[in-house]
């Protein structure tokens, strides 16, 4: 258990450091092959280690670019994380970390792309100096080979005046590059968080530009402006013997002129099974928004919550997972990801959408629900529905002990994993691994409680009649509040009802005492695996892990808190 505990913890480290050998291996591997390779012998002579520092840079680009479409590809990792017998435990928990890995990759993306720019404009303007007058000796020599017929150049830049710039952009790797460098950075920039929150339209529209990217890669490697010795050269002219007879190299038969050409481009080879991939990713989502949704219900609740009531033929899900919807009449393009609400004993699936940004507040709009009655099914526009896909929170069942936390819309995965705990406490079998779930929701807008409270009133009201009080413990945070909300509180204090709610459990005002929390569940649960799972803000989101860091026991047989986060 020790091992396990230990293993859950630092797998994450483990699987970054394992990243992070390879591209320093592959970095140093192919460094050192420019560096003592014969045929880039007179390269290096021209170019000096500025060619083995854009080529290392080059490999390590390749196999970031091969690993940054894999964490996106939706199916394939809900496909892994179905497959139980080959995804298990701390390796399942890694599936929830896919963005997370994706930005590490595309950061080293950045990185070895930045040494590459920077190496190939040092190569550049090396290859115009070996066109000066003031150059003699090898370096002369090498510079003006294929002035002559029968010869093959070796550098591309043909004179010293040459502008630089201007040869490089009338060139495919010049083009190309620029390109992808443009693409590149517009993705980046505009991936930050803030833009992510205020702005996810752009976010999602620049993401798009990878299209440009990749296509750019395939192609940059094809102008061959990097040369080096050919191998039926290699054998007729001799480095060693032949470098310092510069000056013979047209009369001498031992030493005849030396024969280049460019290397082979080799990134394609690299991103087509990844860009095969995930290209048949986005077949399978074409193909899903061909199926028809029926909209049966679009409900307005309070504070801008729209709920939607959809079916869709052959469609199954599990508790927690989420979609990503589609309404033609907003964007042709865009899709956004959203947590089903439903629980899959019910004959239809709902997901909960709260209006905050550009395309949600359109999407409430177009279905005429903010502040309106249950609209009829007829007159809405169409919907779209690709998944559905795992996510974290589909392993709440997995552990004995299970800690559900939310913060204000954050609560939305939580409605169906409730509604399905419900249904399977009233099933004989399979019996449920789960005894004991603590839910915890922290929000600022009184309102916002009253569509959940429904579904939270409804659970206790069957599981008292069950006999099933046991199994949910349910704690309801008010973080804000104005005076006469605080005067009608202290006036129904001793109700038998809450006064935010309606119901028997009282809500708390002011934010959980963590410690407090996990210290209690710590002493009831000595011995057991606890489950924490959390949706909401990252501020929230690290004093969780530091929570769970703090009281998991080093004891192996003591009380272990096992971490996962909500994320799309």
């Amino acid at each position: 258990m020790m091992g396990c505990w230990i293993l859950n913890e630092s797998l994450s480290v483990i699987l970054v450091l394992l990243w992070l050998g390879v591209n320093i291996y592959l970095f140093i591997d192919t460094f050192c092959w420019y560096e003592e390779e014969e045929s880039f012998f007179y390269t290096r002579v021209i170019l000096g280690s500025t060619l083995a520092w854009a080529r290392a840079s080059a490999v390590c680009l390749n196999f970031n670019c091969m690993l940054i479409l894999l964490p996106i590809s939706r199916n394939l990792i809900s496909f892994i994380r179905g497959a139980s017998i080959c995804c298990r435990g701390p390796w399942r928990r890694q599936l929830d970390k896919n963005l997370k890995f994706h930005k590490l990759v595309a950061y080293g993306i950045a990185v070895n792309a930045t040494i590459h720019i920077v190496a190939h404009l040092c190569n550049l303007e090396r290859y115009r100096w070996g066109q000066s007058t003031e150059v003699e000796g090898l370096l002369a020599a090498l510079s003006k080979l294929g002035d002559a017929a029968n010869e093959s150049y070796l550098n591309p830049v043909r004179t010293f005046h040459t502008n630089t710039t201007t040869e490089l952009l009338a060139t495919i790797a010049g083009i190309s590059g620029l390109l992808i460098s443009l693409a590149f950075i517009l993705i980046m920039t505009s991936s930050t968080e803030f833009i992510r929150r205020t702005s996810y339209e752009l976010f999602w529209y620049t993401h798009h530009a990878s299209v440009i990217f990749f296509i750019g890669l395939a192609i940059h490697g094809a102008g061959r402006i990097v040369r080096g010795q050919t191998p039926e050269s290699l054998v007729l002219h001799n480095v060693t013997a032949c470098r310092d007879r510069y000056a013979e190299w047209r009369t001498a038969a031992l030493c005849p002129v030396p024969q280049f050409s460019g290397k082979e481009p080799s990134a394609w080879k690299w991103v087509l099974g990844p860009v095969v991939l995930y290209a048949w990713e986005r077949i399978i989502r074409f193909w899903r928004f061909q199926q028809e949704v029926v909209i049966t219900k679009a409900v307005s609740h309070p504070s801008g919550v729209l709920e939607l009531r959809l079916r869709k033929r052959g469609f199954r899900m599990a508790p927690g997972q989420y979609v990503l919807l589609q309404c033609p009449a907003i964007s042709p393009l865009q899709w956004h990801p959203f947590t089903l609400t439903s629980a899959p004993q019910e004959d239809f699936f709902s997901v909960h959408v709260r209006a905050t940004g550009d395309w949600t507040r359109a999407l409430c709009r177009a279905f005429e629900a903010q502040g309106r009655a249950p609209t009829e099914p007829r007159s809405l526009p169409r919907l779209a529905v690709d998944g559905p896909f795992g996510g974290a929170l589909t392993d709440v069942f997995h552990y004995p002990v299970s800690m559900c936390i939310a913060a204000g819309i954050g609560v939305t995965p939580f409605a169906a994993l409730l509604k399905s705990l419900w249904y399977r406490c009233c099933e004989s079998q399979p019996p449920l691994k789960l005894s004991k779930v603590y839910f915890y929701w922290i929000c600022r807008d009184p309102r916002a409680f009253e569509w959940f409270a429904d579904l939270l009133l409804s659970l206790e009201m069957r599981m008292s009649e069950r006999g099933k009080t046991h199994l949910l413990s349910y704690h309801i945070f008010l973080t804000s509040w104005d005076e006469d909300q605080a005067f009608h509180i202290a006036l129904h204090w001793d109700g038998n009802a809450d006064v935010i709610t309606g119901l028997q459990q009282k809500t708390s005002y002011g934010r959980p005492n963590w410690n407090n929390e996990f210290r209690q569940i710590a002493y009831h649960h000595p011995s057991n695996s606890v489950g924490v799972f959390f949706c909401g803000p990252k501020a929230l989101s690290k004093t969780l892990q530091r929570m769970c860091r703090l009281y998991s026991s080093a004891d192996p047989r003591g009380v272990h808190f096992y971490y996962s986060k909500e994320s799309f």
